[in-house]
């Protein structure tokens, strides 16, 4: 039975045709091999499947490539493994948000516990948030924080990073716009 649920979850195996694209053909040569090198990285079939579907979704949702054969790598399982160990990475610091999150939620009283959407909502902001710290330079995040969470002026935040004001107004400027690009995608 196991056998049989294992094959299920395989794509059937078939020639390709030469209609295929270039994506058809990464995935038909080594979706499997993907499975398998997550799997053994992950110990979990279901969660092996869902990172090999997300790595081939990442990949589909991509800009078009400018020429017919620039998807031809020279390396597809390099590629295809970079790409899959940022989406585990990912899903593993998502697990560790939402931990902690949940600890912190069963510090509360019953009453004051948030309806099922709202801790979604708060999930998905703290989500945005560490991408968007992420994203940011070490001054860039280090002049945001100052700014957002200890409610420095900009003076202050200048004395404490040992720059000047332009400069910290130049950190939290590109802070907003990498915000808004997160946001709302590219800016024109």
């Amino acid at each position: 039975m196991a056998a049989e649920l294992l094959e299920a979850s395989m794509p059937l195996a078939h020639p390709l045709s030469t209609s295929d694209t270039p994506l058809q053909t990464l995935y038909g040569e080594h979706h499997g091999w993907l499975l398998g090198w997550l799997r053994k990285k992950l110990n979990n079939q279901h969660q092996a499947a869902d990172l090999t579907h997300d790595t081939f979704a990442r990949l589909l949702g991509a800009p078009a490539p400018a020429s017919p054969g620039a998807l031809a790598l020279r390396s597809p399982r390099a590629y295809l493994t970079t790409i899959a160990r940022g989406l585990m990475i990912d899903s593993f610091r998502r697990a560790d948000l939402e931990q902690a999150y949940l600890t912190d939620l069963a510090a509360l009283p019953p009453a004051l516990h948030p309806s099922p959407e709202e801790r979604l909502l708060a999930l998905q902001t703290l989500e945005a948030v560490g991408r968007m710290l992420d994203a940011m330079t070490p001054k860039t995040r280090q002049a945001w924080l100052l700014s957002r969470l200890d409610g420095l002026a900009h003076a202050d935040i200048a004395a404490q990073m040992k720059i000047s004001v332009p400069r910290v107004r130049q950190y939290l400027a590109n802070a907003a716009r990498l915000a808004y690009h997160l946001q709302f995608g590219e800016t024109r």
